[in-house]
């Protein structure tokens, strides 16, 4: 059992579990509902962005990646102004969600066109490890498991990874990959929950979607990226 004050170590974050006040366990589970909305308006904005030549042209020059790192850091920190507002702050967090998809349009782009099944190998992954560890969250009462989400963040990212080997034309090192990405997927989401369940900071559930929408985007681009290396064409 683990206090909920203070900063955790990573073994702490990992591994420990953590007794919540009412308040805390209903204001996670409205963080992981928020966090629903911008991975929803992500996809949908890497959908468009893939498809608009003018986006895929714009970020894959130097000055769309430059326009592509302010916009990445600028709405987040518009959504944490307006944190407190239940409105402003779930638009923003739509809007933030929207912008991280449309700027990774280069990559969505030539991930679907020069390399079959990337794309649908990352979102496999990802939502699998997502989906999981929001289910025990969801079902979180007065306490938080740590290792309860890893390991069914783990048994989830397992499943999609044989789905992948058997429907998905991939090769088996790409899934292989894309599986210890998706460990690693779970192990940064469970973490920075607990992050979020003992960080002050971060008790306003707009506030800790967008530090948990950070992870997995990170997750997200960095599976594009080992998948792209390892099963594309040279």
């Amino acid at each position: 059992m683990v206090s909920n004050q203070g900063a955790l170590t990573w073994n702490e974050a990992l591994t420990g579990s953590f007794e919540l006040r009412e308040r805390q366990a209903a204001s996670i589970k409205k963080t992981y509902l928020l966090l629903f909305i911008s991975v929803a308006s992500a996809i949908g904005g890497g959908i468009i962005g893939a498809q608009s030549p003018a986006l895929i042209k714009f970020f894959s020059q130097w000055y769309g990646w430059v326009a592509a790192m302010i916009i990445l850091n600028v709405v987040p920190m518009m959504a944490m102004a307006v944190r407190r507002n239940p409105v402003l702050g779930t638009l923003a967090l739509g809007v933030d969600g929207l912008v991280a998809g449309l700027v990774l349009a280069p990559i969505l782009y030539f991930a679907s066109t020069y390399a079959e099944g990337v794309v649908t190998g990352a979102l496999v992954i990802t939502g699998a490890v997502f989906l999981a560890v929001t289910l025990v969250v969801m079902a979180t009462k007065s306490r938080f498991s740590a290792p309860r989400g890893l390991m069914f963040g783990i048994m989830a990212g397992v499943v999609g990874a044989i789905i992948l080997g058997f429907f998905v034309q991939m090769t088996w090192l790409s899934v292989l990959i894309s599986l210890g990405i998706g460990v690693l997927g779970v192990v940064a989401l469970v973490h920075a929950t607990s992050e979020v369940l003992n960080n002050p900071e971060f008790e306003e559930p707009v506030a800790g979607a967008l530090m948990l929408f950070g992870g997995l985007f990170n997750v997200f681009v960095a599976v594009l990226h080992l998948l792209l290396a390892f099963g594309g064409d040279d």
